[in-house]
């Protein structure tokens, strides 16, 4: 693919999508086209400010000569409909997360873009975090031995927040059109582990409302055990506001912390003796603190982080960072934790209707 690039937009309804366009402006090698937006109250400011041609139908977008590539950021229960329709237009895509309410929906769209034969990444930004691709790199290194349990949170404080919930961004509460707030944010750390251990082969959770009761649920704890016997705890809640600790890797030959990996944790002040990163090698004397991993100062920044590497990966004709199948296996990994908590049992993988 030759740049310029011409991106088009289907839907802002999901305001990262918003970050994107803002952070693609200035690229040179993009051009910002057009996009569809069924509100024009939401749509249309965002295309003045961008250059963007607004229209509230999706097949201005679509027909468009000059798009190659567009951006899916509807309601969640709408990301099958425009991505299947993206991939016949014969359109490139990024698909906010999650990919889908349903393993049928997932399936729909993978079976659609293997036909049309069109790229397709997720945007899973804490891929892109300098801290999330070191962790990584220590944990397949064999540094830490073994891995025995891992500990990722991953928080939002939204639903104490009256603008979220009575704002533009009511449809994030929607039974309907996310399923859960487990489901709509939860993806993120299971992408992670899936991204760091591989697939999960079973599950057991709890996911209810403790807090609020203006979502489907507010809290989430979900124990996943991978293939080689590990514990990979996924804390997920959207009631906390102030956090700091994110993860924990603990290994038969070490300990890794990581501080400041979410939202909540960005938000406040840093403690002076908080890195984003610590190791401790068992028989050492010490904690090794990585100097050199960039601090990312405000969640933003990790969602600023996707257009770049997308964009990268369609000029190169390389693999995105997030596939179509690890879209789905996200799916997955949350719809069975859903499945655990209702039933209050073992899940195994892969899930069976």
């Amino acid at each position: 693919m030759k740049a310029p690039i011409g991106i088009g937009f289907l839907s802002f309804a999901h305001g990262h999508v918003t970050a994107y366009a803002d952070v693609m402006k200035p690229f040179p090698d993009v051009r910002l086209v057009a996009a569809y937006d069924d509100r024009p109250e939401r749509g249309r400011p965002i295309c003045e400010r961008t250059g963007m041609k607004y229209s509230p139908h999706v097949e201005d977008v679509l027909r468009n000569p000059d798009v190659q590539a567009v951006i899916v950021g509807s309601e969640t229960n709408r990301h099958a409909e425009l991505c299947v329709a993206a991939a016949q237009a014969g359109k490139h895509i990024l698909c906010q997360k999650p990919m889908a309410l349903s393993l049928q929906d997932c399936d729909r769209i993978i079976a659609a873009v293997d036909k049309a034969g069109v790229h397709f990444a997720m945007a899973f930004q804490m891929r892109h975090d300098p801290a999330n691709i070191r962790i990584r790199e220590i944990i397949q290194s064999g540094e830490l031995g073994k891995i025995g349990v891992i500990r990722r949170r991953h928080c939002i404080g939204v639903l104490f927040q009256e603008t979220f919930i009575n704002g533009p961004t009511h449809w994030h509460i929607e039974a309907d059109k996310n399923m859960g707030m487990f489901m709509d944010d939860a993806s993120h750390p299971a992408d992670w582990f899936h991204w760091i251990l591989g697939k999960p082969v079973s599950v057991i959770a709890e996911i209810d409302n403790i807090l609020t009761n203006v979502a489907p649920d507010d809290n989430g704890v979900a124990v996943y055990r991978f293939a080689h016997g590990e514990m990979g705890i996924l804390v997920n809640s959207s009631t906390v506001l102030v956090a700091e600790n994110t993860t924990e890797v603990y290994g038969e030959k070490g300990c890794l912390i990581q501080n400041y990996g979410d939202a909540p944790s960005c938000g406040v002040p840093r403690c002076p003796d908080g890195p984003p990163l610590k190791m401790f090698r068992y028989g050492s004397s010490s904690w090794h603190v990585f100097d050199d991993i960039p601090k990312v100062t405000d969640h933003g920044m990790r969602i600023r982080a996707i257009p770049r590497p997308w964009v990268d990966s369609l000029l190169n004709e390389t693999p995105p960072a997030a596939t179509a199948h690890d879209g789905r296996v996200a799916v997955e990994m949350i719809l069975g934790a859903y499945r655990a908590a209702n039933e209050g049992r073992r899940v195994r993988f892969p899930l069976l209707d």
